[in-house]
């Protein structure tokens, strides 16, 4: 560590700032190679270091005391150090913020036509932590490290610089700021939005609730699978269980789909869909059912139902290692209850966002499910979260998103 009598402010200048340093035995080399997280173990931590504000941002260097870059310091968090920058010496200022706030903007305005999608995503844009969304002149920010939390009002400063929207809301909701030691404030830092702001995707509008919904609002990730499922509606019906806003029914409903069943446990969630079905000219096709998933797969076991399309989007069951195991028997049973719902020949889409459930153990969770459920079925799709949600390379982490589509062949 430095020999600075104090504990710095988050936004000390670099010549100012502490050094963190990693511990002999620590990997290096993973660091160099764009790896952005140093986990509390890896780290030297004494008296000095682990009396820094959470947010500091210091100096990171080997066990040869060599510079490895510019990181945020949380010694409350597993994750003690994120790297910010391989520079040093770099200011993380208002002007840094911008520059990464421009990179991500010119990558969404290559993908997409209109501004309504995930302008930041995390490591992966080079921002650790922080998570934006945006709808259009509206945005909101989700500060899930501690230096953002710290940085807060400069960042809403620089993405309107950036961006020119003028509504901007921090959320404090999500698993990811507890473990930062964060509160769960939400609150707008620039304007306001008092209803839902429509969205239009795939060819049916969302109604996205900034204030009262989940996460920010809407799930953009899931956009491509939408459109895939989409793909293949026209002439059958659908059932969407843990729909939210109504998700793959809606964009079901608009490539043509005859019919589609919404089911969630949120009351506010289905009547945001029901708007959605109103405003995308399908409320005549489109009902909902309140409920746990699990009863209604069963109460519509038990009713004799069948449909052409079934989707399953739950929540993460496996947000961490250690609930990794019982998340993959929620899974395993989730495929096994909507499978019998599956019309022969008929379409079941699972979906994965647990970071702790990989790909292979998601799928062979979902195929045991399919298999104890007495069906036969062939895998004929993998999908991921969309463009705007990039992975980052080193980072296994940014790639939670799974969605696999399966045929009942039996």
């Amino acid at each position: 560590m430095t020999d600075a009598a104090h504990t710095p402010a988050p936004h000390s200048p670099a010549t100012d700032r502490p050094t963190v340093r990693l511990r002999p035995k620590a990997e290096a080399r993973a660091i160099r190679h764009g790896f952005p997280w140093v986990y509390s173990d890896e780290l030297v931590l004494d008296r000095r270091s682990k009396s820094l504000t959470p947010g500091t941002i210091a100096r990171l260097e080997d066990a040869e005391r060599r510079p490895l870059g510019t990181v945020t310091v949380n010694p409350d968090s597993k994750i003690t150090a994120r790297m910010l920058d391989f520079d040093a010496e770099v200011e993380i200022d208002h002007n840094w913020l911008v520059t990464r706030l421009r990179a991500a903007l010119d990558l969404r305005e290559q993908l997409y036509d209109a501004p309504y999608y995930r302008l930041v995503h995390a490591e992966a844009d080079g921002l650790p932590g922080v998570v934006i969304d945006r709808f259009g002149d509206a945005a909101v920010i989700q500060p899930n490290a501690a230096w953002a939390d710290a940085m807060i009002d400069t960042l809403a400063d620089a993405l309107a610089e950036v961006t020119g929207v003028t509504a901007i809301l921090k959320s404090g909701s999500g698993r990811a700021r507890k473990l930062e030691g964060l509160d769960d404030a939400t609150t707008w830092l620039r304007g306001e939005v008092t209803a839902p702001i429509p969205v239009k995707m795939n060819g049916a509008t969302y109604m996205a609730d900034l204030t009262g919904g989940q996460k920010t609002g809407l799930f953009y990730d899931q956009r491509p699978n939408h459109a895939f499922i989409a793909g293949l509606a026209r002439g059958r019906t659908v059932l969407d269980v843990f729909c939210h806003v109504g998700g793959f029914a809606l964009a079901a409903l608009s490539q043509g789909a005859v019919s589609a069943v919404a089911v969630d446990g949120s009351g506010p969630a289905l009547e945001l869909a029901q708007q959605g079905a109103e405003a995308s000219g399908h409320a005549a096709a489109f009902t909902t059912r309140q409920g746990d998933a699990f009863a209604e797969l069963e109460a519509m076991a038990q009713e004799g139902a069948r449909f052409d399309i079934v989707i399953c989007d739950p929540p993460a069951f496996a947000p961490s290692k250690q609930a990794l195991e019982a998340g993959l028997r929620a899974y395993e049973r989730i495929a096994r209850m909507a499978a019998g719902l599956v019309a022969d020949g008929g379409i079941l889409c699972v979906c994965s966002c647990s970071h702790a459930a990989d790909l292979t153990r998601f799928r062979n969770a979902s195929a045991r499910g399919i298999g104890k459920g007495g069906r036969r079925a062939q895998l004929i799709h993998t999908g991921f979260a969309g463009a705007d949600h990039p992975l980052l390379p080193q980072l296994a982490e940014s790639g939670y998103l799974k969605s696999l589509v399966f045929r009942m062949t039996a």
